[in-house]
């Protein structure tokens, strides 16, 4: 009975001076001085961000203003994703990607919706980060230095979107097919990878709808750049 009795202390003190749970915040620093920030870290560069206090380590100095931004934007990061996100909040970075890379606004919207659900935060398994679900390697061979800013992950997934097509000669099919495996396993055809088809598959249904739709105010004469088959 005593040795229950004591237990049962243990559990409640345990339990009284255990503070809230904290959502741990991760971020890497890539070569070319960009800051990478996520909740789900997918590469082994990734190291946690201290919240609460700089991180201090013996016989280095403290950059205190870094640390502090380094907290700072970390907690914006946490703030953020708690506010759900619409197409609405980035009309804008669209249209101007949209026009900067000739394709078609209701196609970036499209992959965007399948990709996040409009989730600028959104990290995949597989590492892949943002709107448009840019994997590092591709974000960085894009010049995409935040893929957590809406704005230069719409404008580097779009100018990818815009190579892929231009690679397959406009076929939408092949090009969604090869954004989702990668060039190097598309050739003439869609892989029979479920994953893969189901994608292009969800991406071509919401396209045409969102043309049907005549939604977003925000078309530029680019389709006839894209083969719809």
């Amino acid at each position: 009975m005593g040795g229950r009795l004591y237990l049962s202390l243990l559990v409640l003190c345990a339990v009284a001076f255990a503070g809230p749970a904290r959502a741990v915040i991760y971020k890497y620093v890539d070569e070319r001085g960009g800051c990478h920030y996520t909740n789900v870290p997918g590469d082994k560069r990734y190291r946690p961000v201290n919240l609460n206090s700089p991180p201090r380590a013996p016989g280095k100095r403290i950059d205190s203003g870094r640390a502090s931004a380094d907290r700072s934007r970390a907690r914006r990061f946490v703030k953020q994703r708690r506010r759900s996100t619409t197409v609405d909040d980035f009309a804008h970075q669209i249209r101007r990607a949209a026009r900067a890379h000739r394709v078609d606004p209701l196609l970036i919207r499209s992959i965007i919706k399948v990709e996040s659900d409009f989730n600028p935060y959104a990290v995949s398994s597989q590492g892949a980060q943002g709107l448009m679900q840019l994997m590092p390697a591709t974000a960085r061979d894009l010049q995409v230095k935040d893929p957590f800013d809406a704005g230069q992950n719409i404008y580097g997934g779009t100018r990818y979107i815009r190579s892929l097509l231009d690679s397959y000669q406009g076929d939408l099919r092949l090009s969604l097919a090869a954004y989702n495996a990668g060039p190097s396993r598309v050739r003439n055809t869609v892989p029979r990878i479920p994953e893969t088809v189901a994608y292009v598959r969800k991406v071509m249904r919401l396209y045409r709808q969102y043309l049907r739709a005549g939604s977003a105010g925000t078309r530029i004469n680019v389709r006839q750049l894209v083969t719809l088959n």
